[in-house]
Order: C-alpha cells, then sequence, then structure tokens
C-alpha cells in the first residue's frame, strides 16, 4: 500500500509538471494566439513557479520515501 501511494503521489506532480511546462512552450511558440494573457511573461513566470512547486515535491518524495 506505501509503495502504491508513493507512486501515485510520484505519478501526479510529474503529470502536473508536464502539464505546465506544455503551457509554457503553447507561450513560447505562439504567444500572439493567448488573449487572455496580454503580459506572455507574467504568464510564463506564473507556469514556472508551478513547475518549481512539483519538482520539490518530486524530489522530496524520492529523497525520503521511495525504496532504493
Amino acid at each position: 500500500m506505501r509503495e502504491t501511494l508513493v507512486d501515485a503521489a510520484l505519478s501526479s506532480a510529474k503529470g502536473n509538471q508536464k502539464r505546465h511546462k506544455a503551457n509554457v512552450e503553447v507561450y513560447l511558440a505562439n504567444p500572439v494566439g493567448i488573449g487572455e494573457h496580454s503580459n506572455i511573461l507574467e504568464a510564463i513566470e506564473t507556469e514556472l513557479d508551478s513547475m518549481s512547486k512539483y519538482e520539490e515535491r518530486i524530489q522530496i518524495l524520492e529523497k525520503f520515501f521511495v525504496k532504493k
């Protein structure tokens, strides 16, 4: 059960990180097409902050909870 929960938490964090990375890629590839974000750089920074949060979770899970 423990391994299942740790694996689920890791999968969730990695999936969310990929989602935010995809958003950054969209902003970089086609910034004109994003009408609701007049400040593209601010939108990218928000996505990067979210990626950072999930990166920290991944590191903590791998360091303290993944059995090697």
